[in-house]
């Protein structure tokens, strides 16, 4: 078989360094955006607040409207607005982390009784699963250590999305002050501050599993079935609480989004996040709760499980059963390298290439996807032949599968470029500068009903394409090395973690931006800059969508393979009664928890649409800008509903595999498993590019950058409320149950891996009683 090139010590210095690098790089960049300052004095050089027509630090001059304007008073308020968002994100979160914190504490006593539960509770050793002459550790162990890497994965998860959210609240009204110097200045603040917190999740999470492997093994030893077994707690943890987080964040932003919108743009005619409406706080503290924090949390889950996935199914294959360190450890070794490649990758945007206009900012946006895929791929190539023997086996339903290491570079390399396709194919469909999304706005010409029925048809069409790649990738990786291939693909779809969250986080803080620069009165010409920063933003944010959503429909099949060798499942036959019942329910549940989530968003909004109006009907002087309007109640209203409204959708997909595990067995639940694969994915991808079509068909009447644009705008037009109408309906699709889904696809998996000893001993229940 051979050995690899790299030594185990290398390998194990590798890891940590690139990791480490990872958050001093995201350190940097944080420095860099904080230059921007938020208080005026005369030491603010480099936010040029040194008197009207003053210098600043970049030496050029700011534009002429705002030298007319009190520089003074759009400093202090552009500070004073950013305070208030941060304030409703944090004290949000925190809400949030209270509830998911009981939940977390209670599903960890779950996991260590259930799993304890499979072998009696007892301290004795087992004989290993794939060597009945060598004794392994106790389930009781496995029971424990699980439980401690959920709490991790858990936290990691917490973690990753707070930071998140706590990086874009700083860098909103940064942004926003940069605007006046030109669009270039606003967009390198922007990225970088996405940039911070993509690099912070992936070397966070990359950093924590590799102690927790470690750690971990000064007590399994030599037993690395039961180590790495113990492992897949980590990305259950992670999924678990990205899961509340996306769904309490979706719930959030959209109810105030869509109480926002449908108030004060269709029936009171004032603009977006204008601050006479009484939701536009809320609205901006949403899109930090939701499209970061859930973001952040989602795509770490998706991190920890591909690798946890990768990682079982190689510890019974020849790296786990000869004890080779360095390939064993493969999985993180890609993701190190992906660091190193995101932040060359950022330096393009940052550094080598300058933006100076608006037509530029998308074009390098979608630059970063190809730059970071091509380096993706020579980097891949390289640790494939210095990591991996010449020749292994992989485990594969019972059998051992002989694989070259070319191979396993092949299944890494096609699920990263089946990543690239499926961006460019969601850019395609929802960015404005192409035919889909110019159709689905000329249809705003005879009303909201024809807009409603060309995005759905855009919807529906646009998963063609990424349902193709992703089979592709599937066929490929699986035809060379099994499941693990297919774990591999996916975890070479997030290999560019770093550069997908810093294009993703970028779309909210220039969202924030644009909604500051609103507020604080600024002129018109900063809001065209900033609502250029946001429709690109848009764009990026459902190319990241759909690389979550590519990446979870391959994650949740590795762990699939994972939960039937674990199981002990040797085919999964459609035919038999037991495991097509699940296939239905399975199919049906992604339909379920949309209907959940969707009503919940529905019955917020009812509530804020309702406060919004009272306002605007009962505080004198509110439209004509001499009052104030509450506020605070909004906020409230939002945070009550998300938290109420996120614990049902919750429970069914975390009650689901245990509720038929248990009663019905691991084949009804291998059935569950792969119809909600297969239903989840395309709903998610039709959900999310629908939603995306009809925002920014919305933005292209609005911005009038066309011919065909400015015949059906301006702001105010029939078209043009016919297309607000589309957006507040895609508002849900887009940012609540479509990213959720994917959350629903994983989860559902990982928890079954994770429970698959219990299930296998004692569940079934009603078909030994019957």
């Amino acid at each position: 078989m051979g050995a690899s090139i790299l030594p185990d010590l290398g390998a194990e210095i590798l890891i940590p360094v690139c990791a480490v690098i990872g958050i001093a790089f995201s350190l940097v960049q944080w420095a860099l955006v904080s230059k921007v300052k938020l208080s005026p004095g005369p030491d603010s050089g480099s936010s040029g607040n040194n008197g009207p027509g003053g210098k600043n630090g970049y030496s050029d001059y700011l534009i002429e409207e705002e030298e007319g304007l009190n520089d003074h008073n759009v400093v202090l308020k552009c500070a004073e607005i950013q305070s208030a968002i941060s304030e409703g994100a944090t004290s949000f979160l925190f809400t949030e982390y209270q509830y998911v914190g009981i939940f977390m504490v209670a599903f960890a006593i779950l996991i260590f009784l259930f799993l304890g539960s499979v072998e009696g509770f007892s301290t004795k050793g087992q004989p290993c699963t794939y060597d009945q002459f060598k004794m392994c550790k106790p389930a009781l162990a496995t029971a424990a250590f699980s439980t401690i890497s959920f709490l991790l994965g858990a936290v990691t998860s917490v973690v990753s999305g707070f930071l998140g959210m706590k990086i874009a609240t700083y860098a909103n009204a940064r942004t926003t002050l940069e605007a006046r110097k030109g669009v270039g200045k606003a967009f390198i603040t922007a990225f970088r501050s996405g940039a911070v917190m993509g690099f912070l999740l992936a070397a966070n999470g990359l950093l924590v599993l590799f102690i927790a492997i470690n750690l971990f093994k000064l007590y399994y030893g030599d037993d690395w079935g039961g180590l790495f077994e113990a492992i897949t707690g980590y990305g259950l943890g992670g999924s678990s609480m990205a899961l509340f987080g996306r769904v309490g964040g979706g719930i959030y932003t959209k109810a105030a989004d869509v109480g926002a919108d449908l108030v004060g743009k269709v029936e009171r005619n004032i603009p977006e996040d204008d601050p006479r409406n009484p939701a536009v706080i809320a609205d901006n503290v949403g899109d930090n709760v939701g499209d970061i924090a859930g973001m952040g949390s989602d795509l770490f889950g998706s991190y920890a499980e591909s690798s946890c996935a990768a990682l079982v199914v190689a510890s019974i294959s020849s790296f786990g059963i000869n004890h080779e360190l360095t390939a064993m450890l493969f999985p993180l070794i890609i993701s190190s390298i992906g660091i190193i490649v995101c932040l060359i990758t950022t330096l393009f945007a940052t550094d080598f290439f300058e933006v100076k206009t608006v037509k530029e900012i998308e074009p390098s946006l979608k630059r970063q996807l190809i730059i970071s895929t091509i380096l993706m791929t020579v980097g891949i190539g390289i640790v494939s032949w210095i990591a991996l023997p010449s020749s292994f086996t992989i485990f594969n339903f019972g059998e051992q599968k002989v694989v070259k290491n070319w191979q396993l570079f092949l299944c890494v390399a096609v699920g990263l470029w089946a990543g690239l396709i499926i961006g460019f194919v969601t850019e395609y469909y929802t960015s404005n500068a192409y035919s889909p999304v110019q159709d689905v706005a000329d249809s705003c010409r005879t009303g909201a009903a024809t807009n409603v029925i060309f995005g759905l048809a855009l919807g529906y069409k646009s998963c063609i394409i990424p349902i193709f790649a992703i089979a592709v990738s599937i066929f490929v990786s699986f035809s060379f090395a099994a499941m693990y291939g297919i774990a591999v693909a996916a975890l070479g779809m997030l290999s560019t973690i770093a550069t997908g969250l810093a294009i993703d986080a970028y779309g909210p803080i220039s969202d924030n931006a644009g909604g500051i620069a609103e507020m604080a009165g600024m002129s018109h010409r900063i809001r065209e800059r900033t609502d250029a920063l946001d429709s690109a933003g848009n764009t990026t944010a459902a190319i990241g969508k759909g690389f979550a959503i590519g990446s979870a429909a391959l994650v949740s099949l590795a762990l699939f393979g994972a939960f039937v060798s674990r199981a002990a499942i040797s085919t999964v036959d459609v035919l038999t009664p037991k495991v097509f019942i699940g296939l239905l329910v399975g199919a049906m549940l992604p339909y379920w928890f949309s209907a959940m989530t969707m009503k919940s968003v529905g019955s917020a909004a009812l509530k804020m649409v309702e406060e919004v109006r009272r306002q605007f009907n009962t505080i004198p002087g509110l439209m004509e800008g001499s009052a104030k309007p509450d506020y605070a109640t909004c906020v409230k209203i939002s945070t009550d509903a998300s938290l109420k409204e996120m614990i049902p959708p919750g429970a069914l997909v975390m009650l689901t595999p245990l509720v038929v595990g248990i009663f019905f067995g691991v084949e009804t639940l291998s059935g569950v498993l792969a119809g909600s694969l297969v239903s989840g994915v395309q709903i998610a991808i039709s959900a999310s590019n629908t939603g995306g079509a009809w925002d920014n068909a919305k933005k292209y009447i609005e911005a009038g950058a066309s011919e065909h644009a400015r015949t059906l705008g301006p702001k105010g037009s029939d078209p043009h409320k016919a297309a607000v109408i589309g957006d507040t309906i895609g508002d849900p699709l887009k940012d609540t149950s479509g990213p959720s889904l994917n959350i629903l696809i994983k989860l559902m998996a990982v928890e079954s891996l994770v429970f698959a000893p219990f299930f296998a001993t004692h569940g079934g229940l009603l078909f030994k009683i019957f």
